[in-house]
C-alpha cells in the first residue's frame, strides 16, 4: 500500500488532509513538525511526504533538505505545501528538493493529480 507521511504543525489542517487521503486509498502517517518529519521518512519510508512549509522548530525547507541529506530517503517524492505562498517560495521549495509545490487552500483534485505524478501509480 502507498503510505503518505503529511506533515503539517497544524491538527486542523494535518487531520483534514489525512481523511482525504484515506478516501482515495492511501495509508497516512502524521509529523507535527520538521524534527518528527525528519525522524519519520527515516524510520518509516513513506512513498511520498507533503510538507509544510512554515512550521516552527524546522521549516519545511531545511527538514526537507535534512530528508535528502539522510541517504535512503533522499528518493522520496516531497510535495511543499504552504498557506503564505510569496513570490520565491516555489523556487526555494524547489532548491531545497521539493518536487511539487501546492499552496493552501489546497486544490484537493490538483493536489491529487501532483501525487500520482509523482508516484506513477494511479490514485
Amino acid at each position: 500500500m502507498t503510505t503518505i507521511l503529511v506533515v503539517d504543525d497544524n491538527d486542523d489542517i494535518r487531520d483534514l488532509i489525512m481523511r482525504r487521503l484515506q478516501e482515495r486509498g492511501y495509508s497516512v502517517l502524521a509529523a507535527r513538525n520538521g524534527i518528527e518529519a525528519v525522524v519519520s521518512a527515516a524510520t518509516c519510508k513513506p512513498s511520498l511526504i507533503l510538507m509544510d512549509v512554515n512550521m516552527p522548530e524546522l521549516d519545511g525547507f531545511e527538514a526537507t533538505l535534512q530528508i535528502r541529506e539522510s541517504g535512503d530517503a533522499n528518493r522520496i517524492p516531497v510535495i511543499a505545501l504552504t498557506a503564505y505562498a510569496l513570490p520565491g517560495d516555489e523556487e526555494r521549495a524547489i532548491a531545497a528538493g521539493c518536487d511539487a509545490f501546492n499552496p493552501k487552500p489546497m486544490d484537493f483534485e490538483h493536489l491529487f493529480e501532483q501525487i500520482t505524478n509523482l508516484l506513477g501509480v494511479a490514485s
